[in-house]
């Protein structure tokens, strides 16, 4: 197309996938610490343009980090207590206290019961306290700055505390929405739940901004990622249900989201997440999604949007339904969304999350929007020639990696794939096999996409034992961490390489050719 609406990546380079949870660590769980900076310059030796994550949002049960409390709040998990020390907010015993959770693995059940009741101490010194420490600028300025979100979620995390954990469907009737809860006295005496939430966010978003200052400074942009749908049971539905496809009498989704069966699971996936309505966003030109957007952009330099499917149409299946399998594909807002968000926004570098079965019609609407679809390597062998994702027959606005945060490391995929798969890999690249990793990983760099981004899991050759997730298991998932030797081990002759590829095949962040 000659005119696409977004033409945002016009230059080579390659990055990092990495979530922040996954960083080293001596309190259970990776932090915006000084391992988060160590990773950022690691990045830049190697030549490195692009770090990303996933959705940085606070998590509830199963972890994940795509069903959160709220789209617009930061995980306090990710706050960084070595950090809070340094600038005297916490007594040094405390940290000692906490030096039992494990270094080798995230451990959610631990930080839950430990990680809480110090943030909170720290909330009751400098705030509620006589110290008036306010290590990331005024608080109160912060708290009027993001108002509009903060005030529903910090309510939200107050009155889920009082209801024993409970969904906001099944809270007393009178504080199923927002608008009616804040009219009640019980406002006024979970004042200081609430200041508490409002002040996590304070020292999550101080901590982040360094990073991302950090990242910036070393010539780092980083990629974030924003999930299509929200968590039923969170903020962003108590405070906006009139956007979604709720039923009135009983705040319970009429229908929820999926997706059809596929190469991760033959019944399909039962994702549970409440449906937009479309036609009601319409009407004030798409004005929470463009506060959504805006506030990712405010966060990252470029933003991935998980599901890009479900913007031309999306699996509704019947709230109550056994399997995903039950479900239907309507249609979704298309690109009408797509040029209201451009005008909307000054800055709007997005990435379509465009794997799995695409239809004409999702195809047409990423070549109408110009923005930059995915490649995924393991879904690349073992079939026909013609296969999208083999490196001859991508395209240069594209993405390229071995494998993403759902998928196995490349040492782990090739080990468990059929005799077929293994033998075409081989054939495709003229090797043996015995560093597949690698091989992988130089395709991505000489390949003719744009941009190339590999898990850390692989630039550390580790098998499935440093796997991430696994769609459609309930446990063991966002669990994985490296340690610092892992990373140690990359410096030098590792990193002298990484540079050289990036050189030899022009990913240092210079201009593509025209297409």
């Amino acid at each position: 197309m000659k005119n696409p609406l977004f033409n945002w990546l016009d230059h080579r380079a390659s990055g990092v996938l990495l979530h922040p949870t996954s960083l080293p660590g001596d309190f259970g769980i990776g932090t915006l610490n000084d391992h988060c900076l160590q990773f950022i310059d690691f990045l830049a030796e190697a030549d490195f343009k692009y770090w990303q994550i996933c959705p940085l949002g606070p998590t509830g049960y199963g972890n994940s980090p795509y069903q959160s409390f709220s789209t617009f709040a930061g995980n306090p998990y990710l706050i960084s207590l070595n950090g809070l020390h340094a600038r005297d907010l916490l007594d040094e015993k405390i940290l000692d206290d906490l030096s039992h959770l494990p270094q080798s693995f995230v451990d959610y059940g631990g930080l839950y019961m430990s990680k809480w009741p110090v943030l909170d101490s720290v909330y009751e010194t400098f705030v509620q306290g006589n110290e008036k420490i306010r290590p990331y600028g005024p608080f109160g300025e912060f708290k009027e700055k993001h108002s509009e979100w903060l005030e529903p979620f910090a309510y939200y995390q107050a009155l889920k505390e009082k209801f024993d954990g409970k969904p906001w469907y099944e809270w007393p009737k009178t504080f199923r929405s927002f608008k009616t809860a804040s009219k009640s006295k019980v406002r006024k005496e979970l004042e200081r739940a609430i200041d508490a939430q409002k002040f996590f966010q304070y020292l999550f978003f101080g901590q982040w901004d360094i990073v991302r200052q950090h990242a910036n400074e070393k010539g780092i942009k980083i990629i974030g990622d924003l999930p299509i749908f929200v968590a039923l049971d969170s903020a962003d539905v108590w405070q906006n249900q009139e956007l979604f496809q709720l039923d009135p009498k009983t705040s319970l989704p009429i229908a929820v989201a999926g997706c059809p069966p596929d190469y991760f699971a033959v019944d399909g996936q039962f994702w549970g997440n409440p449906l937009y309505d479309w036609d009601r966003m319409k009407e004030d030109n798409y004005a929470w999604w463009t506060k959504r957007l805006q506030a990712s952009f405010d966060m990252y330099d470029v933003v991935r949007l998980d599901h890009f499917r479900g913007f031309d149409e999306y699996w509704r299946i019947p709230y109550g339904a056994e399997t995903a399998r039950e479900g239907e594909w309507v249609k979704g807002p298309g690109i009408d969304f797509f040029k209201t968000i451009k005008k909307n926004l000054k800055t709007c570098d997005l990435i379509a999350e465009d794997l799995g079965e695409l239809s004409e019609t999702v195809m047409e609407l990423l070549e109408e929007s110009g923005l930059p679809g995915m490649t995924v390597l393991q879904f690349a062998f073992g079939g026909d020639n013609n296969n999208l994702y083999l490196p001859h027959n991508i395209k240069p606005n594209t993405i390229i990696y071995p494998g993403t945060h759902d998928n196995d490391t490349s040492l782990g995929w090739y080990e468990t794939a059929d005799a077929k798969t293994q033998d075409h890999v081989r054939q495709y690249y003229n090797v043996t096999g015995d560093e597949v990793g690698w091989d992988l990983i130089r395709s991505c760099y000489r390949s003719v996409a744009k941009l190339s981004i590999l898990p850390l899991q692989d630039l550390l050759s580790l098998g499935s034992e440093a796997r991430f997730n696994l769609p459609g298991a309930a446990e063991n998932n966002w669990e994985w961490r490296y340690l610092p030797e892992q990373l140690d081990s990359l410096k030098g002759e590792s990193t002298e390489y990484l540079k050289k590829l990036a050189k030899l095949y022009y990913r240092t962040g210079g201009k593509a050719i025209s297409e």
